[in-house]
């Protein structure tokens, strides 16, 4: 089996685990906050990232060294998460999703200033092209920039955050310590934010399948992808993660009679293009 295909199948695994988060993340918010649900999909978190590090021989892997860098890099998740949740349940999936792919735009913007990396003249025209790409999905005027469209495009900046300070802990960290204080500190912050008023919801018998779907969708997600990410370039495996925004639309407009809007796949196919044009140039230098 070539890598490409091997690639391939890894990301069919990471399209069909985000989209079903999303779902499930649907589903939910009618009992739980997005508080609540980070709570609980974190409680489960700990409890997953222990067991496999136990059973992988890993728990050594959890070191007590860089923890305000820990602290930083999931204040950051924390709050994209909460925003994405949030956007998920009051604007169409696709827009979210298209949204959420100005990420690694926002990663090259920000990373000269954390990292102090250079930020190339292909990699401004990348990003003027994907920013093109986000007016043209959120369309921003007065009458239309909902709190939605908001948390989306704010969500993506806070990953990207997340993603830069993560970059950061990965030249001394190993995944599991970087996974265990990520559903540690939700946790904490979940406990805090939604038991402010003293009064946490807890899921329902209907909805508790819902909220295990989530935290297990979700690390499998992100599995499937660092696995993808391992075996082909990106440049190979970013048009794959692409189909994650037909799919979510087919999904948005089946499920929740979401409409299929032209506009959002021209933006985020400008979005693609700028992503893309930074991943090939980034594999030009490296290979030099």
């Amino acid at each position: 089996m070539s890598t490409t295909l091997q690639a391939a199948l890894w990301m069919i695994g990471a399209i069909v685990a985000f989209t079903t988060m999303a779902i499930a993340g649907r589903s939910v918010s009618v009992e739980l906050d997005t508080f609540e649900i980070m709570l609980f999909r974190s409680l489960i978190g700990i409890g997953i990232v222990l067991g496999i590090a136990a059973y992988a021989g890993a728990m050594r892997q959890i070191r007590f060294r860089k923890l305000r860098l820990h602290l930083v890099r999931n204040i950051c998740h924390f709050t994209g998460q909460n925003l994405w949740f949030y956007a998920i349940t009051v604007i169409p999936l696709a827009q979210v999703f298209a949204l959420e792919f100005t990420t690694p735009i926002w990663v090259l913007l920000l990373s000269p200033l954390i990292l102090q990396e250079r930020l190339t003249g292909m990699g401004l025209v990348a990003a003027l092209i994907g920013f093109v790409g986000i007016l043209i999905v959120a369309r921003p005027d007065p009458g239309n920039l909902s709190p939605g469209l908001l948390a989306a495009a704010g969500c993506a900046i806070f990953f990207a955050l997340s993603a830069i300070f993560t970059r950061k802990l990965t030249r001394t960290e190993g995944i599991t310590s970087i996974l265990f204080f990520l559903t540690v500190t939700q946790a904490v912050f979940g406990l805090i934010c939604a038991g402010y008023d003293g009064d946490i919801a807890l899921p329902s018998g209907t909805v508790l399948p819902w909220v295990i779907v989530i935290s297990v969708a979700g690390l499998v997600a992100h599995f499937c992808l660092t696995k993808a990410l391992s075996i082909a370039p990106a440049s190979t495996v970013m048009p794959l993660d692409f189909v994650r925004l037909p799919a979510i639309a087919v999904v948005g407009m089946v499920l929740y009679d979401e409409p299929l809007e032209l506009l959002v796949f021209v933006g985020a196919a400008l979005i693609f293009l700028g992503n893309y044009m930074n991943i090939r140039q980034a594999g030009r230098v490296a290979a030099n």
